[in-house]
């Protein structure tokens, strides 16, 4: 089935672009004018009546080759839409629960990255502070003298 998709797209494909070049060859209404400048009918490869019969014709079979392989190649993506099945028609996926955190693994011999003291992997925080961090001012809930005060009203 899917090979069959693939044909028709590449069809598709070779349809439309040859469909745009026969349409853009074609002389439009106004191209009667441009005979004036040089462009005789008599000299071309269709004769003298011109390319417009043929040009025509095969604009029009490239079309219906067009729309028809189009409705086919939507009735095929949707017939595969349709057998693959509905979400609700399936299983739930199984919810696992979490596993517990490992310890991570000691450092390489040779490496300059510290170890992880094992007491530190819980999510609390340390209660003593090291000597090098600067402790920060008490505060107090009076306003900072430096700020501006809205004027009342």
């Amino acid at each position: 089935m899917q090979t069959i998709q693939t044909l028709l797209f590449v069809l598709q494909i070779i349809v439309a672009v040859s469909l745009i070049g026969f349409v853009l060859i074609q002389h439009g209404k106004g191209a009667d004018a441009g005979a004036a400048f040089g462009s005789g009918a008599s000299s071309t490869v269709f004769g003298s009546r011109g390319s417009g019969n043929f040009l025509t014709k095969t604009t029009t079979v490239l079309a219906a080759i067009f729309l028809g392989n189009s409705l086919l190649l939507g009735y095929l993506s949707s017939d595969i839409v349709r057998h693959k099945g509905s979400l609700l028609d399936t299983e739930p996926a199984s919810v696992t629960q979490p596993q517990d955190v490992q310890q991570p693994a000691p450092p390489a011999e040779g490496s300059t990255a510290p170890a992880v003291p094992a007491e530190t992997t819980t999510a609390t925080a340390p209660q003593d502070k090291p000597a090098d961090v600067p402790a920060l001012p008490a505060t107090t809930d009076a306003p900072a003298t430096d700020m501006p005060q809205v004027p009342a009203q």
